[in-house]
């Protein structure tokens, strides 16, 4: 049994769906348990049903902490391990990991893991909050077998909070179906839909407009960059809870009319093929599925340098890493793209042979499929 709070568009929603998919074919009798996602959030539940995967809706579970619906989804989520009796509990993100923990081990689950595709540790509450996450997921450390990272980086990070001891955390990195981004559909369309011209350049951000992705450090970095390269337009492809604060932003800057707003995109191949780079200008991240996706596909990339990212990136030879929170910094690494060619044809493709290479599904699922065996074994 497979748990996330909610198959909103991103990275983690991909990688169950990947996971419980091939699993199937390995064996194993997989069932994801999921919540429902927030307003503008964007949803994956198509993903899993073109794949004709099982899959119970709990609506209780979702992002948001509220004690009255986590204590029904806690009952909702043991009745259905009593029911179900899964020999292993595997729980993603934090909301899910908690209480699908907490549930796997009164229900008297043998083996129960979870997996940090990030944390909230740092950029996303007060001090006195965080400290109740951190002392909340040391409580969850200690209920299970194994905990899963994403990243060496991530790792570390997770210890050095006092989560639990670094041995106690496997590091699996991410693997997606990257096959459609080794040769990419002709340039051009995406384009055209923006009504750029020949000698435009075109930067974007990918993923949710939410705090955390600081987005409006992308965009003052987008006002610094036009001033020195009036050719340069910009867009955010995406959605979530600030994007009308990010256009307000946008007008005032003044940089409105190089920057397009576009929503969720599903014809990422199209876009990527017609992108000169993307951008991560996040202060928190885990291993951001845009920054994988843009690589496979041979884009430029330009990241701060948070979280897992310096497991991916290596700065001046798969991209260009960044200080957090620094907007000059990030608009001349955007002006370098253009600067220097010939380096950022290099970059791209080193980058691009690296992401195929380490962060295919097929690795994921093999290595899922040994740390479930090998924690058997332990047990």
């Amino acid at each position: 049994m497979r748990i996330i709070a909610r198959l909103n568009v991103g990275g983690p929603a991909t990688h169950v769906t990947l996971l419980n998919e091939g699993l199937s074919h390995l064996g194993y009798e997989c069932l994801l348990v999921t919540g429902t996602e927030g307003d503008r959030e964007g949803s994956m539940k198509d993903l899993v049903t073109s794949r004709q995967l099982s899959v119970e809706i709990i609506p209780e579970l979702g992002r948001e902490i509220s004690l009255h619906q986590d204590i029904v989804t806690l009952f909702k989520l043991y009745r259905l391990m009593r029911r179900w009796r899964p020999h292993i509990v595997h729980t993603h993100t934090a909301k899910a990991g908690f209480v699908g923990r907490v549930a796997a081990r009164l229900a008297g689950v043998p083996l129960v893991l979870h997996t940090f595709h990030g944390h909230v540790f740092h950029g996303y509450f007060s001090a006195a909050k965080t400290q109740l996450f951190i002392q909340l997921e040391k409580f969850g450390a200690r209920l299970s077998d194994r905990l899963v990272t994403i990243s060496p980086h991530l790792r570390q990070e997770i210890a050095s909070y006092g989560v639990c001891d670094r041995t106690h955390i496997e590091v699996i990195p991410l693997g997606f179906e990257l096959d459609a981004l080794k040769c990419l559909p002709a340039r051009g369309t995406f384009r055209a839909q923006l009504n750029l011209g020949e000698d435009e350049r075109l930067i974007a951000a990918v993923g949710r407009l939410v705090p955390i992705k600081n987005l409006h450090l992308f965009l003052d970095a987008a006002a610094l960059a036009c001033r020195q390269n009036p050719q340069i337009r910009f867009a955010l492809i995406g959605d979530g809870e600030l994007r009308f604060e990010l256009e307000a932003y946008a007008q005032k800057l003044g940089i409105s009319k190089v920057v397009t707003f576009t929503g969720w995109r599903r014809d990422l191949a199209q876009v990527y093929a017609d992108l000169d780079a993307v951008v991560i200008s996040s202060d928190n991240e885990g291993t951001p599925a845009s920054l994988i996706e843009a690589m496979a596909a041979g884009c430029p990339v330009i990241s701060t340098r948070v979280g897992g990212v310096p497991d991916i990136i290596i700065d001046g030879q798969t991209g260009r890493l960044v200080p957090p929170k620094d907007a000059e910094a990030l608009a001349k690494a955007i002006l370098n793209i253009f600067n220097s060619p010939k380096d950022t044809l290099q970059m791209a493709q080193q980058a691009q042979d690296f992401a195929l290479s380490q962060f295919n599904s097929r690795l994921l699922i093999t290595d899922i499929h040994h740390l479930y065996k090998d924690s058997f074994a332990n047990l």
